[in-house]
């Protein structure tokens, strides 16, 4: 009887141990509030996880070059890139503005909580409330020092 309850003691504790190894991907938003972020060095701040993507999740892929939008249905620029501060968030969304054929075009960094995204016909569009004028206007990025 004694050893029957050292066993069972013991298979408890073991059972234990493994259900706390145990571990299950983030997914979607989850993951972004998972952990403290990109660590900006040469070693990992903690052991690998993995992360399980959503469908309604939108890679940066998918983001770079698609058309930005104004109320007016008018396309006032593109996205060109996206900033992410700190190794932790993204801060900001690189946009191209004007040009022709990438001849002339200037940078802004737009607030990602002022853009809008939308899926439109297969692919995604991203709006927001100014106008081609007041974006052309924004403070400009010297995008050819960060891209080297």
């Amino acid at each position: 009887m004694k050893i029957r309850s050292i066993l069972a003691g013991l298979a408890l504790t073991l059972m234990s141990g493994a259900a706390f190894a145990q571990t299950t991907a983030a997914t979607g938003a989850d993951a972004a509030m998972a952990g403290p972020g990109i660590t900006m060095g040469k070693t990992a701040s903690g052991p690998l996880k993995y992360v399980n993507i959503q469908d309604d999740d939108l890679v940066t892929s998918k983001l770079v070059g698609i058309g930005i939008y104004n109320k007016q249905n008018e396309t006032i620029g593109k996205i060109s890139d996206v900033v992410i501060g700190g190794g932790k968030s993204v801060i900001g969304v690189v946009a191209s503005v004007g040009g022709f054929l990438g001849i002339g075009e200037t940078y802004v960094v737009l607030d990602p909580s002022s853009i809008a995204l939308a899926p439109d016909n297969g692919t995604w569009k991203a709006y927001v409330d100014t106008s081609k004028q007041d974006l052309s206007m924004a403070p400009k990025l010297d995008y050819s020092k960060l891209r080297k």
